[in-house]
């Protein structure tokens, strides 16, 4: 039974060793239908759960095996918040961690309960979802476990970012026809601008689903990223990139990156060759700013 893995390259959060907290089989409060696991029935608890001696034990050897890593990552075959020790197991590894963030990647379900918005305070960098704020559609999405609610899970969000100190991360993976409606993305930006996240990740289906579901396409993530207004947005998606680069002139490109700040990437897409040469020179004048924010950078007018 192998706990730790990696540590692999993530794009979104630099170099990361993964622990899995649930080795056994899949436990989890949702079933979504984007999952790569397989689908399982949902549950409220872990019925098999590995001893904190044992995780640490691990997680010892892999530390001394691999440097230079940016996070260690507290995940699951399932969901994470389940596993019923993890308050004292994240107070066991900030005692050996060392400079490396912890990063825990929940589905959010729990966050409404005060003792796992505490525990996750803990927490260098928190990542939850939430890929539906419409109740009818975050049923058919998430197919969470008896009677979660959605508005309880965003009240637990807004709730958790006032006593959390760390990067605060948003998940939102859109499904073809299924939660990218006009209604769903505008109940998602009114949630999100109640929530304030530092970064939000917004994705498709990249990898084989649990259920037969698609993705989206990139041109309607880009769009859907605009419609979500000035927020710091993050588009994770690998499928193909078909946007044409445009000219945009000082002024413009000043202007754009005071109404949403953009990645590199973004801009990468998005401006055409001299446009970069600008937007590279405001750089140099200050007149636009970088930001990490969980090992990705947003740059952002002055």
């Amino acid at each position: 039974m192998k706990l730790t893995f990696g540590p692999v390259p993530s794009r979104r959060f630099g170099m990361s060793l993964g622990v899995d907290l649930s080795p056994y089989q899949k436990q989890c409060n949702f079933d979504c239908l984007y999952c790569e696991l397989a689908p399982a029935q949902t549950t409220d608890h872990q019925d098999k759960i590995v001893p904190i001696d044992t995780i640490i034990t691990e997680l010892k050897t892999s530390l001394l095996k691999h440097k230079n890593l940016d996070v260690i990552t507290l995940t699951a075959n399932g969901e994470p918040t389940l596993y019923p020790y993890l308050d004292e197991l994240i107070d066991e590894i900030d005692k050996i961690k060392g400079d490396v963030k912890t990063l825990i990647l929940s589905n959010g379900a729990n966050i409404n309960d005060k003792n796992i918005q505490n525990t996750l305070s803990k927490i260098d960098i928190v990542k939850l979802s939430l890929d539906c704020a419409n109740p009818k559609g975050f049923r058919k999405i998430d197919r969470a476990f008896g009677d979660i609610d959605i508005a309880d899970i965003i009240n637990g969000m807004v709730e958790f970012k006032k006593i959390y100190k760390g990067e605060f991360v948003i998940e939102v993976l859109l499904v073809k026809d299924v939660n990218d409606k006009i209604d769903d993305i505008k109940a998602l930006k009114a949630a999100l601008d109640k929530i304030k996240p530092d970064r939000i990740d917004l994705g498709t289906i990249d990898r084989p689903p649990a259920y037969d579901v698609m993705p989206i396409s990139y041109e309607k993530l880009r769009q859907i990223q605009n419609d979500l207004g000035k927020l710091p947005i993050n588009i994770t998606a690998r499928t193909s990139q078909k946007i044409k680069q445009q000219f945009f002139t000082k002024d413009e490109i000043i202007q754009t990156l005071k109404m949403r700040p953009l990645t590199l990437l973004d801009i990468e897409n998005l401006f055409d060759e001299t446009s970069q040469n600008i937007f590279k020179e405001l750089v140099k004048k200050g007149l636009i700013i970088k930001n990490t924010i969980a090992s990705v950078e947003f740059y952002e007018s002055k």
